[in-house]
């Protein structure tokens, strides 16, 4: 079933217009730019809260918080969910579909207080609303959407609440063993007890250009990853230690140490997940700090098996374990196989890693222009195409973690510009920040990021929930001036979500590819209706949908300029 929405005028192109969008003639470099528009929207007062705003003394006021962009009451527009921190409820925005927002999180019984940190979403009872899952320091919440615009908190029921020593951070919901039901992956970063965390400048670890700042990761014990099985009951089983996920290299768990010895372990903080073998399975990718990144295949058998220094994705190209934060995942290159951007600290580069075509990657990142900022300390990244020309271009939030460096002079900064880089035809990246609105370079100190049309005019907006202050929402000025479709997947055989469904959309030679994907980012969730955008042309000759279940999809002809929902079922 194929539903239009949002249509605009077509007018049809011949075969030779869609070859030269299919080669080197894109549109010329758009005028587009982002527009800073938190206060008009309504969200200026949900300002988040992680510890002390001017002297952190833990590393668990550093780290921020997510952000989520989902449809929660099935109204065609995206609402906005910001997670909080120390003592706080999140924060749930409905659309109000005129540019503003309210905040209904009341309302809606969001009302979990704890010191929160990821999110993503998922319809796991296929009842077709979608769900959310918050991680927390501490026990973890899943709200359980009731269709009616509010949430129930079944985290003790459905058994995913886990254990209130656990610091939980990046989290997916994915369907890894293809039974149509969605389970959930959640990496956790360390172990760590406030009362026992010692003072900035007290060790090794607490020292950072001869400034005491707050201690860790290392000295910490590494956290052990979680996989919860969906019984399709209600309820979820916890299988990761026998899938394989809990502990990938065989390191037992070491207790806090202060001084002089750093025990191993995953450190895992962003998680993506994808299939990036194309074998039809979902794989997961976990961005570590200080620790070799990790990337699980899937067996097909229910089972794991980490692999990430053979594939090429656990280290930078000289060997070296960087401080890993956010992931991205898209086809930055066009060539049908998924590539992976990591940020990571101050004084290292953002990697690209570049799928070479068998589910092994290469380090990419200084090829194709990614290492011109190193003194940024990014969070938040998204691969979107910001101008609908067809490439997948790539946003960074930053801010450093040390708060201790807004008072000094040096060469780094607390608060910090974001960076956007416009994808030059699947080479190289240009960094054109400068260029894309004051909003974008005024410092901050970013976390969270996740896009999704918040308008539905046709370009990609994006929302960034910044550490210490309220979020800010830029929106996407120009962008619609290229073509574009938008593709809501709904699943029957599959989970209702679609999530792990492959979407590809073909014009002329032209094939672009894309994942329904839950979670990502850094902590956060982005829409999970694709976007593509489609460059001078304003038809689509093809668009196929390969489901989990194994059923393929296809329609024919498809108009630019809106969005279409595909509801799963067989080529006839």
């Amino acid at each position: 079933m194929v539903q239009g929405e949002h249509r605009a005028a077509t007018v049809s192109l011949s075969r030779r217009s869609l070859l030269r969008f299919a080669g080197s003639a894109l549109l010329p470099t758009p005028s587009v730019t982002f527009t800073d528009i938190t206060a008009r929207a309504g969200l200026s007062h949900a300002r988040n809260v992680s510890g002390s705003s001017n002297d952190k003394k833990y590393l668990l006021e550093e780290m921020g918080c997510g952000v989520a962009l989902f449809d929660y009451d099935n109204d065609g527009w995206l609402d906005i969910f910001l997670v909080n921190g120390e003592g706080l409820t999140s924060y749930l925005f409905r659309n109000n579909r005129d540019g503003t927002f309210s905040d209904v999180t009341r309302k809606a019984g969001l009302t979990h207080i704890g010191w929160g940190q990821g999110c993503c979403v998922g319809d796991y009872d296929n009842d077709g609303f979608p769900d959310l899952f918050v991680s927390y320091w501490g026990r973890n919440v899943l709200y359980h959407n009731n269709g009616d615009g509010t949430f129930t908190d079944v985290s003790e029921k459905a058994g995913v609440a886990g254990a209130a020593d656990r610091w939980g951070a990046g989290c997916c919901f994915l369907d890894y063993d293809r039974d149509g039901r969605l389970d959930l992956f959640v990496a956790n970063y360390v172990q760590f007890d406030r009362a026992r965390a010692p003072l900035p400048g007290s060790s090794l670890y607490c020292r950072y250009n001869e400034i005491g700042v707050p201690c860790g990761p290392q000295g910490f014990s590494g956290g052990s990853n979680l996989l919860y099985r969906n019984r399709g009951d209600g309820t979820f089983e916890d299988v990761s230690e026998r899938s394989g996920v809990a502990n990938p290299r065989g390191i037992p768990a070491a207790p806090f140490v202060t001084q002089g010895w750093r025990p191993r372990g995953s450190y895992g903080m962003g998680a993506a997940v994808a299939d990036f073998d194309n074998d039809g399975w979902p794989d997961i990718y976990v961005a570590c700090d200080t620790a070799p990144s990790l990337l699980y295949r899937n067996n097909h058998d229910g089972t794991f098996t980490e692999t990430a220094v053979a594939a090429g994705c656990a280290f930078d190209e000289n060997g070296v374990a960087l401080s890993g934060m956010g992931v991205a995942v898209g086809d930055y290159d066009g060539d049908g196989w998924l590539d992976i951007a990591r940020t990571n600290f101050t004084d290292q580069i953002t990697i690209l890693y570049r799928n070479n075509g068998d589910g092994t990657f290469h380090d990419a990142s200084l090829r194709a222009g990614l290492g011109i900022n190193t003194k940024y300390l990014g969070f938040g990244v998204v691969f979107f195409d910001y101008d609908n020309d067809g490439w997948k271009d790539l946003f960074i939030a930053n801010g450093h973690v040390y708060s201790q460096l807004a008072s000094r002079k040096l060469h780094l900064t607390y608060k910090q510009p974001s960076l956007l880089y416009r994808n030059m035809k699947g080479v190289r990246f240009e960094d054109v920040s400068s260029r894309a609105g004051a909003a974008v370079q005024i410092p901050r100190v970013g976390r969270g990021c996740a896009f999704g049309d918040l308008d539905n005019d046709g370009d990609i907006d994006i929302v960034i929930n910044n550490l210490d202050s309220p979020p800010t929402i830029l929106r996407n000025e120009g962008g619609n001036h290229g073509n574009w479709l938008q593709v809501k997947c709904i699943g029957t055989k599959s989970n209702r979500s679609a999530i792990g469904a492959r979407v590809s959309v073909r014009i002329g030679d032209r094939k672009l590819i894309d994942e329904v994907m839950s979670g990502g980012s850094y902590y956060s969730h982005n829409d999970l209706k694709l976007h593509f955008g489609l460059g001078s042309s304003k038809k689509v000759d093809v668009v196929e949908v390969a489901w989990p279940s194994g059923i393929k999809t296809s329609i024919r002809n498809i108009d630019a300029n809106q969005s279409i929902t595909i509801e799963e079922k067989p080529d006839v």
